[in-house]
């Protein structure tokens, strides 16, 4: 050990990995050096440098998405820690565990004019769960500043790895030398009684309880279900992954039909579930009588009319169940909100329903998604190819066991509309919580590399691909096996959508912006395998080559945001058509 600085770090870095940290995002700086030189000599800490601070955020995202668990960022002082900033937005309101680490200057240099120094303490805010500005690095440190240091990593993981999940913020000063170079005055090792605990155990084990319906709770909800069989299940996105499949099951015991968001987790390989609803509640098709329950799990509905749906009906009771007691009802019409992991809550009401009779009532919300999904087949077997058929046909394409990550804007939405359930299980991942465009590209390749050897797919929009191509370099540095799925309609197709698309020529300068790129010379700067298609035909056999070539790969498939919109237009009306007439 060198100097002060040198073994600071080193017992930061130890103490974060024995309470479990594994992966690290790293953006270059000098202020930061003893950090990056702790993370790059330990064992047990994946180190991940990516160039830029933004991206590096996104792609530490991407990591604890997949993972669902702390991984850290860290970056040098100044403006770079600001550039975290969107990414721990996004963190925040997606309850995704993240522990910032932002190198400083000493409290002699703040406040001076000193070169690359901002006020970084507290700099996310609310935005974070906890912010520390931690001890400066001393000579002589004393053994309960040691202690202080390592309980602090522990409380750091803890919190954010805790109920709810979010952000952490630990602003780290230094005096220089930043390098391990010798200091005969500084300590190099720690004082006996601040030493590490053997066997790599954290000085403090933090645990969480599991918090449980107690028997009120428990007997009111199962009392509803029984005295009531027409009820409904909605999972939004950012459903928990532990608790999926006991909400399926939930759903099968109690005979509710589950409405799976795309982003929930649930929309595949979970069976029976109802995922045509934005179709036919968007086509107006005759309805089962509305329920007298709603069993809510997640966050907000991505679809508009399942939303307004949701608002307009009044039934008896709206249940919501959070495990993290974060509140996700902007209509505010949740008649009881339980603070309760879902999981287990779940498991104590399914086992109360083994043997409940099917409900005539149920099976017709399950035929008539069966004849939305067969009217939406049909009409896509009829309409001109456009975005929708995209979205159509990605799932199936992709193996079981494999992750998709769909971009936010127009992906998402053509998604959660057109995708149907399928066999295979997928994972799917997606910024809900801000549902900005920025830094999708680098939390795709995040979610990739947290898994190598699983297959990756990200469906994005060229805007997303455009406000994140710095994510690209960060794709071919670190050869993540990543497939990017680009629908390029030449500007901000969703737009389309609005009524300001009648307002022109404001309409296109400033909301549709056209750019007029296309993206095969990004993919050659960057080093990435490419392939164009055009109007959303051929792209699947690029696709399937991709995913057994296991490279970083570009698949653009350009289309026409206005054809796309009227040719959406005319599948609706045609399956507006067949489910009126069919006899579901």
């Amino acid at each position: 050990m060198a100097n002060r600085n040198t073994l600071y770090s080193q017992t930061l870095v130890d103490e974060l990995a024995r309470s479990g940290l594994e992966h690290v995002v790293i953006a270059p700086g000098s202020r930061n050096t003893p950090l990056v030189l702790a993370f790059a000599e330990h064992p047990r800490v994946q180190v991940w440098s990516v160039l830029d601070e933004r991206s590096a955020a996104f792609m530490a995202l991407g990591l604890a998405l997949a993972t669902d668990r702390p991984v850290a960022m860290l970056c040098t002082s100044g403006s770079a820690a600001a550039n975290f900033f969107p990414a721990l937005v996004e963190a925040k309101q997606s309850r995704v565990p993240l522990i910032v680490l932002t190198a400083d200057r000493p409290g002699e240099l703040r406040h001076s004019g000193a070169n690359q120094t901002i006020d970084q303490v507290k700099l996310f805010g609310g935005y974070a769960l906890w912010s520390v500005d931690l001890l400066l690095p001393e000579a002589d440190m004393p053994a309960d500043a040691f202690r202080s240091l390592r309980t602090t990593a522990n409380r750091a993981y803890a919190v954010a790895n805790g109920i709810p999940k979010g952000v952490v913020h630990l602003n780290v000063p230094f005096r220089k030398p930043l390098e391990p170079t010798p200091v005969p005055s500084d300590r190099t090792t720690p004082p006996e009684d601040a030493a590490p605990r053997p066997l790599n155990a954290p000085a403090a084990t933090i645990a969480y309880g599991t918090l449980a319906l107690n028997t009120m709770q428990l007997d009111l909800i199962a009392n509803l279900i029984d005295t009531y069989e027409r009820g409904i299940i909605v999972c939004g996105p950012n459903t928990p992954a532990h608790a999926r499949a006991s909400i399926a099951r939930l759903s099968v015991q109690t005979r509710y039909p589950l409405f799976a968001d795309v982003a929930s987790g649930l929309r595949f390989g979970r069976g029976e579930v109802i995922a045509a609803y934005d179709t036919f509640l968007s086509v107006g098709a005759p309805l089962p009588e509305p329920p007298d329950v709603v069993i809510r799990f997640g966050d907000v509905p991505t679809s508009q009319p399942l939303n307004d749906y949701l608002n307009r009906i009044r039934p008896a009771y709206r249940l919501h169940l959070s495990g993290d007691g974060v509140w996700a009802d902007d209509s505010h019409r949740t008649t009881h909100f339980f603070v309760a992991d879902e999981k287990l809550a779940c498991m104590q009401l399914y086992s109360r329903f083994e043997n409940r009779p099917a409900s005539a009532w149920a099976e017709r919300w399950h035929a008539l998604e069966r004849a939305t999904q067969g009217a939406l087949a049909a009409a896509l077997a009829d309409v001109e190819r456009f975005d929708g058929h995209i979205a159509h046909e990605i799932a199936p394409a992709l193996p079981d066991g494999a992750a998709l990550f769909v971009g936010s804007s127009l992906p998402i939405r053509n998604m959660d509309q057109f995708a149907g359930p399928t066999d295979a299980d997928l994972q799917v991942f997606a910024n809900r919580g801000a549902s900005g465009i920025d830094g999708n590209v680098s939390t795709a390749v995040g979610v990739a590399a947290a898994e190598r050897g699983r297959p990756v797919v990200a469906l994005l929009g060229d805007l997303t691909l455009y406000h994140d191509m710095n994510g690209l370099m960060a794709l071919r540095r670190l050869n993540v096996p990543l497939t990017l799925v680009v629908v390029n309609n030449d500007g901000g197709g969703i737009f389309h959508r609005l009524p300001i698309r009648d307002y022109e020529p404001t309409f296109t300068d400033l909301f549709i912006t056209p750019h007029g790129l296309t993206f095969e010379h990004a993919a050659a700067m960057y080093g990435l395998r490419y392939a164009r298609c055009e109007n959303a035909a051929g792209w699947q056999s690029a696709l399937t080559e991709s995913l057994s070539a296991r490279a970083p790969t570009l698949i653009e498939i350009v289309t026409d945001g206005k054809a796309d919109l009227a040719r959406r237009k005319a599948l609706m009306e045609q399956v507006k058509s067949a489910l009126a007439r069919g006899a579901w």
